[in-house]
């Protein structure tokens, strides 16, 4: 850093000193937890005590002295109460009247009495101090010593007599007031910081497991939707070579099916495609068919080897199930049945598919689990991938407690309209 840096970082410190320093800003001292406004109203109660005592010393002054000194007392005295919401103009003002108080009484105090400060006066004086470094920085406190000690010296220079002095005991008192408020505000000041943190962190980790989730979602409605689109690909390039002397007319529509086909499926793997290579295990499973309730048999297979107690029922007719729905469905038992695993040791799950003429309902219920659950190193936002995959749908998804004190998920997903069936029953 050259010199003019140097030169204008110290004049911006000093303004900032100085605009710190002399200020008659409100800083009120905040609620003290459970004990309210307790500890305001002793603050109170020992400035107008303490008070009293500090104009009871003085009686020695005469004359103009006498009222000087009991102005200055009754200053110091609200300054301490002053203290409790303007720190820094409370501590001028009991500064002031220190430095009146010893100007008044210094050519006739007696022998053996302290000055320039009274000992009263500095029990006042280090409560201001303490309340100032409460809430001020710890430079503005520092100053603030150094001023108090530096006005304590300029009226022993000052005077002409020999005084016992206490610009030393005040100086220790004032300045453990001023360490121990620094110290309590910094712990403070750390704490704050340290509860923010933790909010942001826990804000962040719940959006990134949000859009994790999002775009585990996109990916497999890609490989839904490219399929699809896929298919309708082959099937307009093979149909002109199944119809007899197929006219132009077709063989036209047919090349701009295919063609509109294949444009939707590159423009869709561009928008999508990106959120495979931001997966490392996406490519392993680039390939993989996603699984639908076909699949359900195989996943209640695995939990149950992993020791869940799982019964499954389904109702209405099964039937076959668009590739988002399906897929949605599989993924909600599958979170759910996880999180019962993790969360209800011990417990048994109840797993129920209900096919409706317009809707497929999956519900899901476990009972009290049995033990303690360990804890859980997750991030805990599996709800959210719920919700995200059933508002995808336009559906509705239920969670709460059962009044057992089991947990139950229920999701309503909309199917594709269907004629009505005689209801079955298939429970294992």
């Amino acid at each position: 850093m050259d010199a003019g840096r140097l030169v204008e970082a110290v004049r911006a410190g000093a303004r900032g000193m100085r605009g710190e320093l002399f200020t008659v800003a409100r800083d009120p001292l905040p609620r003290q937890g459970a004990l309210g406004w307790l500890p305001h109203v002793h603050v109170a109660l020992f400035a107008l005590c303490v008070g009293l005592v500090n104009g009871v010393e003085y009686t020695y002054a005469a004359g103009p002295a006498r009222a000087f000194v009991a102005v200055c007392a009754v200053a110091q005295a609200g300054a301490v109460v002053m203290a409790l919401s303007r720190p820094v103009a409370a501590w001028w003002l009991s500064t002031a009247a220190l430095v009146v108080s010893a100007e008044s009484v210094g050519a006739t105090v007696p022998e053996g009495r302290v000055w320039p400060w009274s000992v009263a006066g500095i029990a006042l004086h280090t409560l201001v101090l303490l309340l100032l470094s409460l809430r001020a920085r710890p430079r503005v406190a520092a100053a603030a010593l150094a001023i108090t000690i530096g006005s304590g010296l300029l009226d022993v220079a000052l005077s002409g007599r020999s005084h016992n002095q206490d610009v030393t005991r005040g100086a220790i008192a004032f300045g453990t007031a001023v360490v121990i408020g620094a110290s309590l505000r910094i712990s403070r000041v750390a704490r704050s910081r340290l509860v923010e943190q933790e909010v942001l962190t826990a804000d962040e980790r719940a959006r990134r497991t949000l859009l994790e989730e999002r775009g585990r979602i996109a990916r497999e409605l890609h490989d839904v939707v490219a399929h699809h689109m896929s298919v309708i690909s082959i099937q307009a390039q093979v149909a002109p070579h199944l119809v007899a002397n197929p006219s132009d007319e077709l063989r036209e529509n047919l090349v701009g099916i295919r063609e509109n086909a294949v444009q939707a499926l590159t423009e869709l793997r561009r928008v999508l495609g990106v959120l495979r290579s931001a997966d490392p295990e996406a490519e392993g499973v680039r390939h993989a068919p996603q699984p639908t309730l076909d699949r359900l048999g195989e996943l209640i297979a695995n939990v149950r080897g992993a020791g869940l107690e799982v019964a499954t029922t389904t109702t209405g007719t099964p039937r076959p199930l668009s590739p988002g729905v399906g897929l949605s469905a599989y993924r909600i038992v599958q979170e759910a049945l996880s999180n019962a695993m993790r969360h209800a040791p011990g417990a048994g799950v109840r797993v129920a598919i209900g096919y409706q003429p317009s809707a497929l309902t999956v519900r899901v219920t476990n009972s009290p689990p049995t033990r303690t659950a360990p804890p859980s190193p997750g991030s805990g936002h599996g709800l959210l991938g719920m919700r995200e995959r059933t508002a995808m749908l336009g559906g509705e998804l239920a969670t709460g407690r059962t009044p057992e004190g089991g947990f139950e998920i229920t999701a309503l997903l909309p199917t594709d309209p269907a004629v009505p069936n005689h209801p079955t029953e298939d429970t294992r």
